[in-house]
C-alpha cells in the first residue's frame, strides 16, 4: 500500500472513503453535535463528521446513550449539516428506531436524511440487524456498520471494556463484518477490540474500517470531539489522546470573567458607548 499518493478530496463522499483505503491514506473522523463546533472542524480538513448518540452523554448528561430520541439525534444533525462543506455527514440511529423491526428502520433512516441533509447512517451490531440494514440500502441510505463494544447493548455486556478477546467472539466479529461488507455498508466502525484482531479485520475488507480503541493498523480513527479537546475530565480510556485541556481553559476565563464583573473592571471605558 503506497502512503505518499494523498489525493486532495473537494467533497468527501462514501467514495471518497473507498479511495482514501485503496491510497492507504488514513481517514480522520471526530464527532460533532451543534452548528459551532461543527463549522470548526470541517473547515480544519476533518474527513468524517459523526453525529453521534454519544450526545446523550456529551450534551444531555444522560449515563448511557439510550434516552436520546430520533427528533432529538434530527435536531443535532440538521445544526451540523448547516454548518459543513466538505466533510461526510453520517448519523447514529438511536436505541430503539431499528432494532428488530426493519420498517421501522427503514422509517427512522428516511426521516434523519429528509429532515436533517445527513449524508448516511450508523447502525450498531452484525447479524442480528443485517434486515434493517439490508432495507436502509435499498432506499439508497448509505450505511456504516458499528461492531465491536456497541454502547447501545450496555446493559446487555454490563460493562463498557474489551470486547472479541475470546476466540468465539472474535470469529462472530469477523463474520459480522463479512456480513456488512457483503450487505452493502460503505465502512465499519471498530469499538474496543485488540489492535491485531482490528488489523486482521480491516486487511480482510475492501471496505474501510474506523477504529476507537482498535489500534493502528486500521484504516482510520475516530474520537469524541469533547473527549479530545479535554472538555470533559471524568472519562479518561486508555485510548484517547487529549489534544487540549480546555476544560481547564474555559474554567479559568469564566473565574476571570467573574472576578472582573465583581470588581467593577468588566466593561471599562472602551467597551462602554
Amino acid at each position: 500500500m503506497s502512503t505518499h499518493r494523498k489525493k486532495n478530496f473537494k467533497k468527501v463522499t462514501t467514495n471518497s472513503l473507498q479511495e482514501m483505503k485503496r491510497l492507504g491514506e488514513k481517514i480522520s473522523m471526530l464527532t460533532a453535535y451543534d452548528f459551532t463546533l461543527a463549522k470548526i472542524i470541517d473547515e480544519s480538513g476533518i474527513d468524517v463528521i459523526l453525529v453521534g448518540d454519544s450526545a446523550s452523554n456529551v450534551m444531555a448528561g444522560h449515563e448511557t446513550t439510550l434516552p436520546i430520541t430520533l427528533d432529538q439525534m434530527i435536531y443535532h444533525a440538521s445544526s451540523v449539516i448547516r454548518a459543513v462543506d466538505r466533510s461526510l455527514v453520517v448519523v447514529d440511529l438511536p436505541f430503539g428506531s431499528y432494532q428488530g423491526n426493519s420498517k421501522e428502520a427503514l422509517s427512522s433512516a428516511i426521516r434523519i436524511m429528509k429532515e436533517s441533509g445527513g449524508h448516511a447512517v450508523k447502525l450498531e451490531g452484525g447479524e442480528e440487524i443485517i434486515e434493517s440494514i439490508r432495507r436502509i440500502l435499498t432506499a439508497g441510505i448509505p450505511v456504516m456498520g458499528h461492531l465491536g463494544l456497541t454502547p447501545q447493548s450496555i446493559y446487555k455486556f454490563g460493562t463498557y471494556t474489551v470486547r472479541a478477546r475470546e476466540e468465539e467472539e472474535a470469529e462472530k466479529l469477523r463474520e459480522d463484518a463479512k456480513l456488512l461488507e457483503e450487505a452493502g455498508c460503505f465502512a465499519i466502525v471498530l469499538e474496543k477490540v485488540p489492535a491485531k484482531l482490528a488489523e486482521e479485520v480491516a486487511q480482510s475488507l475492501t471496505i474501510p474500517v474506523i477504529g476507537i480503541g482498535a489500534g493502528a493498523g486500521v484504516d482510520g480513527q475516530v474520537l469524541v470531539l469533547h473527549d479530545m479537546l479535554g472538555l470533559n475530565q471524568e472519562f479518561s480510556p486508555r485510548f484517547l489522546r487529549r489534544y487540549l485541556n480546555l476544560f481547564e481553559d474555559i474554567q479559568g476565563a469564566v473565574q476571570t470573567y467573574v472576578r472582573d464583573v465583581k470588581n467593577k473592571d468588566f466593561p471599562n471605558d472602551q467597551e462602554s458607548y
